[in-house]
């Protein structure tokens, strides 16, 4: 790791690191996501021929419950019962997330509200390239389950055989994901997004990817919606002095394992900086040296990462300071990898900076809000002087007349 000064020119990079695109990737996306749209399946098995090295039917597209139920056979014996302690902490957490209906009335006889409802149709994103994300499976089907979403889609690129991870599929089949699509990369994305033959259209497409896949999510934005653009993964760690020097340096450590994974750990001890740079020469990321831990929480604010690990003697204190972090961790007991599989709250967190306007997944991403509005005579009447003002100045007479006719 490379060790660095607060004030050092360097941090700008850090600071300002452009969102998960290229330009090469913008316009290969594009063509892709206009092939899928205008020939459906014959290119989504084009593209699998393509990138994935697999020749599909039409038909093998779509993931067989045979398949399925022979994925049983392939996991090891306690998988199913490991799951259960980790889906009830996700259950619990997210059953605190779910917004009920709410009305507010006045003396007039106006009331106000929002009622609630889940989306009817999401697709789930699960990636298999470097690593087969199962984690990833529960980590989103769950909230959307606890939202009341009705129908559940979910896609993930075959290996070279043509084959689905058998613990992705298992998983899905015990939390009664509907349809299993075994298709990756920016195709799957459009596939979602516009529907063809075998694979319906979405209202909201979610998980992390690759750079084609951010890219694609950005690019169908509007024509459906999305989570957020999840790039590659990052952790920050602030530390004083009396942090345990090995926990530090094995959660940077896990860090690095992720493809193209940003590790910073952000410090007020020169020692411990010396320390963990010694031990951590094998790990892409930064040491950055700062001042004191107000500085240091000001430089993580400014890097907004996924992942925020707090290792100092009162991290709830420190934790005041923070305004952008995806997900944060306190204490040495916490480390990230307990938020990756087992705590409760999604690990598909927002990269790239983009903690300063998104948030992590929640199960209210799969609900959409309907706003009530009833109102008496006596209160139309009560407002109609400032509503004629208003529609006046726009010239919008035939919205001032709607309002007269009542009268």
């Amino acid at each position: 790791m490379r060790l660095i000064r607060a004030n050092s020119k360097k941090l700008e990079k850090i600071y300002d690191r452009s969102l998960f695109r290229s330009r090469r990737a913008e316009e290969k996306v594009k063509q892709i996501i206009e092939d899928v749209r205008s020939t459906g399946d014959e290119a989504l098995l084009k593209y699998t021929k393509k990138f994935d090295k697999v020749k599909l039917s039409q038909r093998q597209l779509k993931v067989s419950q045979i398949e399925i139920s022979g994925a049983y056979q392939s996991i090891t014996p306690n998988f199913v019962s490991s799951l259960k302690v980790i889906i009830e902490n996700i259950n619990k957490f997210y059953g605190k997330c779910v917004r009920k209906p709410w009305r507010m009335k006045d003396e007039d006889g106006v009331v106000l509200g929002e009622n609630f409802a889940p989306l009817d149709r999401i697709g789930i994103y699960i990636p298999a390239g470097t690593a087969p994300l199962v984690s990833t499976v529960y980590m989103t089907v769950l909230p959307a389950k606890i939202a009341g979403v009705k129908k559940i889609a979910l896609v993930s690129p075959p290996d070279k055989e043509g084959n689905i991870n058998p613990h992705i599929l298992v998983v899905a089949d015990l939390l009664k994901v509907d349809e299993i699509y075994r298709v990756g990369g920016a195709q799957a994305i459009a596939a979602l997004a516009f529907g063809t033959k075998t694979i319906p259209k979405v209202d909201k497409i979610v998980g992390p990817g690759n750079i084609y896949v951010s890219e694609a999510k950005r690019q169908v934005f509007g024509y459906t919606d999305i989570d957020m653009i999840a790039g590659p993964t990052e952790l920050v760690i602030i530390s004083s002095r009396t942090a345990e020097p090995k926990f530090i340096v094995s959660d940077l450590k896990a860090q690095s394992e992720h493809y193209k994974g940003l590790a910073i750990l952000i410090t007020n001890s020169r020692s411990l900086a010396k320390e963990i740079k010694n031990q951590t020469e094998d790990v892409d990321g930064f040491i950055i040296l700062a001042k004191h831990l107000k500085q240091a929480a000001e430089i993580t604010n400014k890097i907004a990462p996924e992942h925020l690990e707090i290792m100092v003697n009162n991290p709830k204190r420190l934790l005041k300071m923070i305004k952008h972090a995806g997900a944060i961790f306190l204490g040495p007991y916490s480390p990230t990898a307990v938020g990756d599989y087992a705590a409760g709250p999604s690990h598909v967190l927002p990269t790239h900076g983009t903690a300063r306007f998104f948030s992590g997944l929640s199960a209210s991403d799969f609900i959409k809000a309907n706003h009530i509005i009833s109102y008496s005579k006596k209160a139309l009447e009560k407002i109609r002087e400032p509503l004629e003002k208003i529609a006046a100045i726009e010239g919008l007479s035939k919205h001032l007349d709607s309002v007269k006719a009542r009268f």
